[in-house]
């Protein structure tokens, strides 16, 4: 009767033709049992591709009350189709039609077994427990097989206590367990980081006389390398060989893997060169996953020339090195920066016959764009295509991120738009990246526009979304909508995670809510999200910088009841608030603490502490930090300079000034921030000779002067009749082409008035009012373009013009005024903004 399944088989694409053709052969009483069963066999697997589940039901009906055929062998094959196709829901109820149709006849342990493991495979552990149960109940006896694969999925589940549970309840069902039992609590334990537990089994083995197999030690072997328990795991390895088992390349692969993992790359090297070498010990030739994973791991460390090395005795060795071995030296090259170099291996791939994968070429993309390349990325993009690999949600999420990340909104959204079209949909990272570069131009608008296509196009917002957009309201200033965002979380069933509180925490305690980022941290712990270090080390910070030691060092106590060691931000903090409230001998007391952990003091570390001495008065103390700073090879910063300069100037210390500003220029160049700064102080000081040469040498470098405080300088010289001086600063300013307050020319030439010279007061009378009609003019074009700020400029100006200080110089000027009187153009056209280093 071969001839009916053929011409099921031929109507599968007719399910519909194949059903009514079943059915006219099922009223058949006479049909062959076989036959029958062969076509149920064939019409159940169309019937499930059709997804015609009606008709199934409808079949289990038409086989319960056929009049002949046992129906009971038809259902359990029904039965076992349905759950060998992954519908065991459906294959339960029929299962359960079967057992209220034949309450009497047994069912085979291997059917429920079936079951049990189709309900594993498709995650549906409530099913699992209903089985057994039913198994219980019909008096089916469970094997030993049955009991591996419950406790297999409730260790896959993470329920190890139920696990063990169920392995000491198989004696009791006259089940005795095998190695195979075994090795699936050993694994289960290992996984969850208790191996310790693991290798209790291995005594309970021995006490039944079942030897544990290699596949055992090597899972306990490789989860004690992972804790760092080497002197566990070579124990585990003697005992290897005390079985008289022979430990396999897998043994020392996962020994090289977990060392390599934990950064004990050198000690993973070593057992890599006994394998290579030591051929008397019986140890196992490395094979390809072997090298692979030293050479993963010799970059993972930084150990570049190691990893050279090993590459090219791999390839001198005529090993064929296949497309994992050039991907893990892809990623290698790319991070240390060889993006040339990596590129050569690409072509080198294709000469050698390996064609480079979709993950090469975007190993390549993603170090470009790391490097700011984003051009050259682009074009690898495109290299792709020439090879006939099209780039995936990864590829274009990688481009898109590296333009985000330098601001190129707009080139961000072409790519997308790019994506889209050439069918490759974003995923969330992808939406995030953008999302998170908008909140960061402060383009709200944009941001909630892209939010909204979000939801359009069925994208859900997950945790790192919603923690983007309270990143982005909180540092837009928007705390309380921010926070009204992550309550929203909990009625969208999307559980706020610990970045979600220490966003919303650390913006309460920036704004000073100190009291409200507490209720926060209070309502963290009662929904079972449990705080780290860097949630203590906000609130230690926030609390330190507004004063509250004391509260700080209570944060502090119950940071390290909970385990938490202090950080160096943690130091750094502490160090300030004892500072601002002058407790230096506990400030220096935590120094020496810091040093006898290991924990190495940063430039901010010796900032706090030469600020707060400085602020004291204590110069010579922080001088003292200062060099301990320099000798320690810690690179002071801009604002470690500064610290030391603005305290010696205000106590008459200006040749020590000096020399810290010599340093700092030495340290980093002849930088504007620098020179303002100590040309302030100076001006402040009055100690202008010095403040002179420091000007003069900032106008002949063409620094913007708009920090430099040269109006106050100019007139303090003409206040103690240093008039010459006073001239050539502003005759070089002029020469300079910079564009600066007219009103610093009133000291002057009231001076030269004085003292009659009159030609020069004149001269700079004219520059003094061209100065202005410059000045006026581009308020005006200011005005055209709805610039609503009032020129500084004109403001003093206007100011000196109406003065009345009896001098008569201003009525003077006024007649000196001619029609047609030049106006050149004396802004700084070549004066340049250097980019100076962040001193904050």
């Amino acid at each position: 009767m071969r001839e009916l399944s053929k011409a099921l088989i031929n109507n599968t694409n007719n399910p519909e033709l194949a059903w009514q053709i079943f059915k006219r052969i099922a009223s058949n009483p006479n049909f062959p049992s076989d036959a029958f069963n062969q076509s149920l066999s064939v019409l159940t697997r169309i019937l499930i591709g059709a997804k015609m589940f009606t008709q199934i039901n409808a079949l289990q009906q038409l086989l319960l009350l056929h009049p002949s055929n046992p129906s009971h062998d038809s259902m359990v094959l029904l039965i076992r189709v349905l759950a060998k196709s992954g519908h065991v829901s459906l294959a339960i109820s029929q299962l359960q039609a079967l057992r209220a149709h034949h309450p009497n006849k047994p069912l085979s342990v291997s059917l429920y077994n079936l079951l049990i493991r189709s309900s594993l495979q498709q995650n549906l552990p409530d099913r699992v427990q209903l089985l057994y149960e039913d198994m219980i109940v019909s008096r089916v006896p469970p094997e030993t097989y049955t009991f591996n694969l419950l406790i297999s999925g409730l260790c896959d589940s993470g329920y190890l206590d139920d696990a063990r549970k169920v392995f000491d309840k198989m004696r009791e069902r006259g089940c005795l367990p095998n190695e195979f039992t075994f090795g699936l609590l050993v694994r289960g334990y290992c996984r969850a980081g208790h191996p310790n537990q693991g290798l209790e089994l291995l005594e309970v083995m021995k006490s039944i006389q079942i030897v544990p197999n290699l596949v055992i030690y090597n899972t306990l072997v490789s989860a004690f390398c992972k804790e760092g328990k080497t002197d566990e795991a070579e124990k585990l390895v003697e005992m290897i060989r005390e079985n008289n088992l022979v430990p396999n390349v897998v043994t020392f692969n996962s020994r090289i893997s977990a060392l390599c993992n934990a950064g004990k790359v050198l000690e993973a090297s070593r057992i890599f060169r006994d394998m290579q070498v030591d051929k008397f010990l019986g140890l196992p030739q490395p094979n390809m996953i072997t090298h692979n994973l030293m050479l993963q791991g010799f970059f993972k460390e930084g150990l570049t020339k190691e990893a050279e090395t090993l590459f090219k005795s791999m390839k001198e060795n005529g090993n064929a090195l296949k497309i994992e071995t050039y991907n893990i030296w892809l990623k290698g090259l790319v991070k240390k920066g060889n993006l040339f170099e990596a590129q050569l291996v690409l072509n080198e791939m294709t000469e050698k016959g390996i064609s480079p994968s979709i993950v090469s070429y975007n190993i390549i993309i993603d170090g470009l764009c790391k490097n700011s390349m984003l051009r050259d990325a682009k074009n690898v993009m495109n290299l792709m295509r020439n090879h006939g690999i099209v780039p995936d949600v990864i590829s274009y999420s990688i481009l898109l991120h590296g333009y985000c990340k330098k601001g190129k909104i707009n080139e961000a959204n072409k790519l997308l738009h790019n994506m889209i079209e050439n069918g490759c949909f974003p995923n969330n990272y992808t939406c995030n990246s953008l999302l998170e570069s908008l909140w960061k131009e402060g383009k709200v608008l944009e941001a909630d526009e892209l939010l909204k296509k979000m939801k359009e196009r069925g994208y859900d917002h997950d945790t790192v979304t919603y923690n983007i957009i309270l990143d982005g309201l909180c540092k837009s200033g928007n705390v309380e909508k921010a926070i009204e965002t992550m309550n929203e979380m909990w009625n969208q069933d999307y559980k706020p995670d610990l970045i979600t509180y220490s966003v919303i925490i650390n913006a309460l305690c920036k704004n000073g809510n100190l009291d409200e980022a507490k209720k926060k941290f209070i309502e963290m712990i009662g929904r079972n999200v449990y705080p780290d270090e860097i949630i203590y080390d906000i609130f230690v910070y926030n609390l330190c910088k507004r004063g509250r030691v004391s509260s700080a060092f209570r944060v502090l106590k119950d940071m390290e009841k909970k385990g938490y060691n202090k950080s160096l931000q943690t130091y750094n903090s502490l160090i300030l608030g004892l500072g601002m409230k002058s407790q230096f001998f506990e400030m220096y007391g935590l120094l020496n603490e810091m040093k006898e952990r290991g924990i190495y003091p940063n430039v901010i570390t010796y900032n706090n502490m030469i600020k707060s001495l400085c602020e004291s008065g204590k110069i010579d103390d922080a001088c003292k930090v200062f060099d301990e700073m320099l000798s320690k090879e810690i690179s002071p910063n801009i604002t470690s300079f500064k610290l030391l300069i603005k305290p010696l100037c205000q106590i008459g210390e200006f040749t020590p000034a000096r020399e810290v500003f010599d340093l700092s220029l030495r340290t980093f160049g002849h930088k504007e921030v620098l020179y303002s700064f100590m040309f302030n102080e100076l001006v402040k000081g009055d100690e202008l000779f010095e403040a002179n040469d420091i000007f003069m040498s900032s106008l002949d470098r063409c620094f913007h002067i708009g920090d430099f405080l040269y109006q106050d300088f100019i007139g303090r010289l003409c206040k103690v009749e240093l008039l010459e001086n006073a001239s050539d600063v502003l005759k070089k300013m002029v020469q300079k082409g910079y564009s600066f307050e007219p009103a610093c020319f009133m000291p002057v030439i009231d001076g030269l008035r004085v003292n009659g010279k009159k030609n020069e007061a004149d001269e700079f009378s004219e520059w003094m009012l061209e100065m202005n009609s410059e000045v006026r003019v581009s308020n005006r074009v200011d005005r055209m373009f709805d610039r609503r700020k009032v020129g500084k400029n004109e403001k003093n100006w206007e100011s000196v013009l109406h003065r009345d200080d009896g001098s008569g110089v201003t009525l003077k000027i006024l007649n000196k005024i001619q029609k047609g009187w030049g106006h050149a153009n004396i802004s700084n056209q070549n004066s340049a903004k250097y980019d100076f280093i962040d001193d904050s």
